[in-house]
């Protein structure tokens, strides 16, 4: 598949536009030869929605994508994986360029040259793969916790960051724990645990990776507990505060969840994928 034709359909499969205004992150294709939308040829291989530009596509520069690569964070490694296991393209969630990019040197050029060297375009999507309420992150943890009656959580703008929903049947404290230790991957460090809450935990929010700053937000909706990946000091005393019990699963662990079932979106179009693991315990 053309990268421009890629882009253009996880672009619209993220409705990436929506978080423009929203992120700090540049999110769609970061390193690459081509330019966003520059294919107008219509349908896209499947057939499915059409591409608008106003760049002929005669005039458009074409790059063949046969394998994607999949990670948390753009860095070396993960850039140098994505290379070893012959991709042409690595999507991930963290990308480089956060909030512009004034000069390319020291670790920034370093990171730039490992895409460019092995000719790896880098396709990001931060907020977009966090607020997606069937692939994203807080939709994938939502999935493990088996949550029912979900609703979208963690407002910021018009748009939203996680889910929030009813377990099942009543978790412990030790079980939700439990379940979320053996599961995820934190590069044996464990889940961190805020103990302010009922003994049995029926409604929780969720929201991945740096998630402290909605804690009031899942008070009110009247969560019994929280689910993100790291804290910030003021959240233990919120926390008690709000009689609320707040699970610290980790940031990388939270976040592996948008990456893969994107890559299993992405391989039902047709393309090799693979998706490189790099635990940061973070």
């Amino acid at each position: 598949m053309d990268l421009s034709r890629l882009v253009d359909r996880l672009d619209t499969e993220l409705d990436t536009a929506a978080y423009a205004d929203l992120d700090a992150s540049a999110n769609g294709l970061q390193i690459g030869p081509t330019t966003p939308g520059a294919d107008d040829s219509g349908l896209d291989d499947t057939g499915e929605h059409t591409v608008t530009t106003d760049t002929p596509a005669s005039d458009a520069p074409t790059t063949d994508v046969d394998h994607v690569a999949f990670a948390v964070d753009a860095a070396t490694a993960t850039a140098a994986a994505a290379a070893e296991a012959g991709a042409d393209l690595l999507v991930t969630h963290h990308g480089v360029i956060w909030g512009g990019l004034d000069r390319v040197t020291g670790r920034v050029y370093d990171r730039v040259t490992a895409f460019t060297d092995a000719e790896l375009a880098l396709y990001v999507s931060h907020l977009p793969l966090d607020g997606h309420q069937t692939l994203g992150n807080a939709a994938g943890l939502a999935d493990l916790l088996e949550l029912e009656q979900r609703a979208p959580f963690g407002e910021i703008g018009p748009e939203y960051l996680g889910q929030r929903g009813l377990a099942p049947e009543p978790y412990t404290t030790d079980g939700l724990a439990s379940l979320l230790e053996e599961r995820l991957d934190h590069d044996g460090r464990g889940v961190q645990v805020l103990e302010f809450g009922p003994d049995e935990i029926e409604r929780v929010a969720i929201l991945t990776g740096s998630g402290a700053d909605w804690l009031d937000e899942a008070v009110a909706a009247g969560a019994d507990a929280f689910v993100t990946g790291e804290g910030k000091q003021q959240l233990y005393h919120e926390a008690r505060e709000s009689e609320i019990t707040v699970f610290l699963a980790g940031h990388y662990a939270t976040e592996t969840f948008g990456v893969r079932a994107l890559a299993e979106r992405v391989d039902d179009w047709g393309l090799e994928t693979t998706v490189v693991d790099h635990p940061t315990g973070l």
